[in-house]
C-alpha cells in the first residue's frame, strides 16, 4: 500500500467485500456477524487502517446518528419514548443523541443548531410548551433531513407526526366515570396553550354533553405544568367548594395521585366519595392506594413508531412519504380508584 493512507476501499478489495460491509463491520453494526467483524478487524490491524469517521461522514453524508429532543428526560412518558426510539434505532445500526429543551423555546432552537452542526441524519422531537413558531425546523427540510414530531406536534405546520387521540382518550376516561355513577365531574387540565391538553379538555366536555351533564367552569382547573404540587393545590380548591365533585379526570397521573393523597388526608374516600382517573399509566399508578385508573398512552410504542418512520425516510429515499401522521390507539386501564361498581372491574 506504500505510504498512502489505507482506505475502506483498500480493505474491501483485500477481503473481496463491499465497502459498505467493511464500514458496518468496523462501526459494530448488529447486522454484521461476529466472524465477519473479526475478519475485517484483523485485516484492518494488519494493513494499519484507522477509520476517519469525520471525513467519512462528509464524503458519504452518512453519520448513522439521530437527534432526539424531549421537554424533560425525567418525565416517565419521555423516558419510555426514548427507550422505544433507542431500541429500534440500535437494531438498524443507528445511534441516538438526546437533548432536553426544559420546555424552553430558545433552548429548543439552540439544540436544533447543535444538531445541524453534528450532521444528524434525522430528528425526533416533542415540542416545548413555549413553541409556537416552527421556522427553526424549516432548515432541515432544505437539507433533506427528515423530522418526526411526537405527542406535542405542530398544528399549522406540515410535518410527520406520531400521536395518540387525546380527545378520544379523554372522552373515554370521562365516560367511564359517568358509567360508574358520577354526575359532578371535575377536570385538572394541562396548559391550554398546548393542543394535546386542549383536546383532553374538549374530550371531557363532550362526554358530559353526551350524557346531558352540566359543564361547570368551577370544576375545570388549569395548571401550567401538571406537576404534583399543582395537583395538590387543585384538590384543595375542590375541597373548598360548596359541593365536592364525585368524579375527577386528570390530564396526567402526577396530578391524579397528589389529588388522591389530599383527599385521603381530608378523610374523603376514594372512590366512594370521589372516583379518580389519571392519564399516562406511570408505574406509580400501580403503587398508590387505591391503584389508579388511567389511560395507557403507549409511550414505548410511540418511540418505536417514530424511529421506524424516521429511519425508513433516511434509508429509503425512493419511497419517501411526506407528512405522514400515525395515530396510536390508547387503552383505559381500570383499577380501584374509579371502581364504584365492582362488577365492571377489568384489572
Amino acid at each position: 500500500m506504500g505510504n498512502s493512507r489505507v482506505t475502506l476501499k483498500d480493505l474491501a478489495k483485500e477481503l473481496n467485500l463491499s465497502p459498505s460491509t467493511i464500514s458496518r463491520a468496523i462501526s459494530g453494526h448488529p447486522a454484521i456477524s461476529d466472524a465477519t467483524r473479526k475478519l475485517v478487524q484483523q485485516k484492518a490491524d494488519e494493513l494499519g487502517f484507522t477509520p476517519n469517521s469525520i471525513a467519512s461522514s462528509f464524503r458519504k453524508k452518512k453519520t448513522q446518528s439521530i437527534g432526539i429532543i424531549v421537554p424533560k428526560i425525567d418525565i416517565h412518558f419521555h423516558s419510555l419514548v426514548i427507550s422505544g426510539i433507542e431500541e429500534y434505532a440500535y437494531s438498524k445500526g443507528y445511534n441516538v443523541t438526546i437533548f432536553q429543551s426544559k420546555d424552553s423555546f430558545e433552548r429548543e432552537k439552540e439544540i436544533t443548531r447543535i444538531l445541524q452542526n453534528r450532521m444528524v441524519e434525522g430528528i425526533i422531537i416533542c415540542l416545548s410548551n413555549e413553541t409556537k413558531s416552527y421556522a427553526h425546523f424549516k432548515k432541515f427540510a432544505k437539507l433533506g433531513v427528515p423530522v418526526i414530531f411526537y405527542d406535542r406536534v405542530p398544528t399549522n405546520f406540515n410535518a410527520n407526526k406520531i400521536v395518540i387521540n387525546d380527545y378520544e382518550s379523554a372522552f373515554k376516561a370521562t365516560e367511564h366515570l359517568i358509567q360508574q355513577g358520577c354526575s359532578r365531574i371535575a377536570h385538572i387540565a394541562g396548559n391550554q396553550s398546548t393542543h394535546i391538553f386542549k383536546d383532553r379538555l374538549e374530550g371531557y366536555k363532550t362526554a358530559l354533553k353526551k350524557h346531558k351533564l352540566p359543564i361547570d367552569p368551577s370544576l375545570i382547573l388549569e395548571t401550567k405544568n401538571l406537576t404534583y404540587e399543582e395537583g395538590a393545590e387543585c384538590a384543595k380548591k375542590m375541597l373548598a367548594l360548596p359541593e365536592l365533585p364525585d368524579g375527577l379526570f386528570c390530564s396526567n397521573d402526577y396530578t391524579a395521585i397528589s389529588a388522591i393523597q389530599v383527599f385521603q388526608k381530608a378523610h374523603i374516600k376514594v372512590p366512594e366519595q370521589i372516583a379518580v382517573v389519571g392519564f399516562s399509566n406511570y408505574p406509580i399508578s400501580r403503587v398508590i392506594e387505591p391503584n389508579l385508573t388511567t389511560i395507557n398512552d403507549r409511550a414505548f410504542q410511540m418511540g418505536q413508531a417514530a424511529a421506524s418512520l424516521l429511519i425508513r425516510q433516511i434509508d429509503d429515499t425512493d419511497s419517501f412519504v411526506e407528512f405522514e401522521t400515525i395515530t396510536l390507539k390508547t387503552d383505559l386501564v381500570v383499577r380501584a380508584s374509579s371502581m364504584r361498581k365492582a362488577s365492571d372491574t377489568k384489572l
